[in-house]
């Protein structure tokens, strides 16, 4: 009986490669509602110490912050919508599994911190050029 045996990256459908001048990368997105339980908002102030204490030391090689609008359903059923913040990483030649592990502390100290109940991260890969 032959057999044949795939390449993983062929099941995973990242073979290609970057065109060249790029070089592969993972791209991290996170989302911070910026809402408050009992009500108010974690302010500019706050976020930006946020940003200086805890993700700039953790990424200091560079960084995007978007302002953004949230939406979702609580565990009431009720739509709840609230200002947020995206931060977007761009993390080259970074495995996702490496990533996940980098920005996971990011969003468990925001949860922390403003008494979130989670953070929302995304994580995708890309072919970058700086």
């Amino acid at each position: 009986m032959l057999r044949l045996a795939l390449p993983l990256c062929l099941l995973l459908g990242a073979c290609a490669g970057c065109p060249a001048g790029q070089t592969s990368a993972t791209v991290a997105e996170l989302f911070f509602g910026r809402s408050v339980p009992g009500g108010g908002t974690v302010g500019e102030a706050e976020w930006d110490a946020f940003l200086a204490d805890t993700v700039t030391p953790a990424f200091p090689d560079g960084l995007t912050v978007q302002d953004a609008q949230g939406q979702w359903r609580d565990a009431a059923g009720q739509v709840v919508r609230e200002p947020a913040k995206r931060l977007l990483l761009v993390l080259p030649d970074t495995p996702a599994a490496r990533a996940a592990e980098r920005v996971a502390p990011l969003a468990e100290a925001y949860r922390t911190r403003f008494r979130q109940e989670s953070v929302l991260r995304l994580q995708h890969a890309a072919c970058v050029a700086f």
